[in-house]
């Protein structure tokens, strides 16, 4: 099983000249932890988390450091540090060297990868363009599908008609399919995520069993709570 079996694939991207707030709106409106940072061509530049967003105010409120520190630490890093707390702009605070996959990248050194740089979620590229995040979620909704001896290969056909599903969700009303995740097994699809409701979890359901190939389709989906919303 590889990163092109087990990925989000609807992937919310902020440009590179984008702004701090147009990064937060973008993680409120979608219920995103962190945002690829994209050029004009689509390339990937950066990316942006909620622990950048955080760091900046906790750096703010902090007391400024003893004047001898700042000698010993440079004044290179002091300006350096100025920037990600004060600008403004997304290109400014974003975290440059990410670690990103290719699509046929295994995911037992996906999971490797997670561990050994300690991170929630990595990037899968395509010509240098991100066509897919694979996270710590989606590795656990993987293992939970599959049977206990193996992490087996997919076949083309269960390939082809996770595609399929991926286009068919993107027509469910209201769906953030980048919430959405599912594996796919010799026809038999699980999926995980959240949605508003009831009536739009079945939506996605009859969404993905109306997919040509589809044997059987599981719903595992929670709810947002009310505080996600501004209720």
């Amino acid at each position: 099983m590889q990163a092109k079996d087990i990925m989000t694939t609807s992937v919310i991207s902020v440009p590179l000249d984008g702004t701090i707030a147009d990064a937060v709106r973008l993680m409120l409106d979608h219920h995103v932890s962190a945002l690829p940072v994209v050029d004009a061509a689509g390339n990937l530049k950066g990316l942006i988390s909620e622990g950048d967003l955080m760091r900046r105010v906790r750096e703010t409120d902090d007391k400024r450091r003893s004047w001898w520190l700042e000698v010993l630490g440079g004044m290179r890093e002091t300006a350096q540090d100025f920037v990600q707390i004060n600008s403004h702009h997304v290109n400014d605070v974003m975290t440059r060297d990410v670690v990103s996959i290719a699509e046929n990248t295994p995911v037992g050194e996906i999971a490797r990868l997670l561990e050994k740089n300690r991170i929630k979620r990595v990037p899968v590229l395509r010509a240098g363009q991100v066509v897919g995040i694979v996270s710590r979620a989606n590795l656990l909704h993987a293992l939970s599908a599959l049977p206990d001896d193996a992490l087996q290969t997919p076949t083309e056909d269960d390939r082809v008609l996770r595609t399929d599903i991926a286009q068919a969700l993107k027509e469910v009303p209201g769906a953030a399919v980048n919430l959405i995740n599912y594996t796919v097994e010799k026809g038999h699809v699980a999926v995980w995520g959240v949605a508003d409701s009831d009536f739009e979890e079945n939506a996605i359901r009859v969404a993905v069993e109306n997919v040509p190939g589809v044997q059987s389709v599981e719903i595992k989906m929670g709810r947002l709570p009310a505080w996600a919303y501004g209720i």
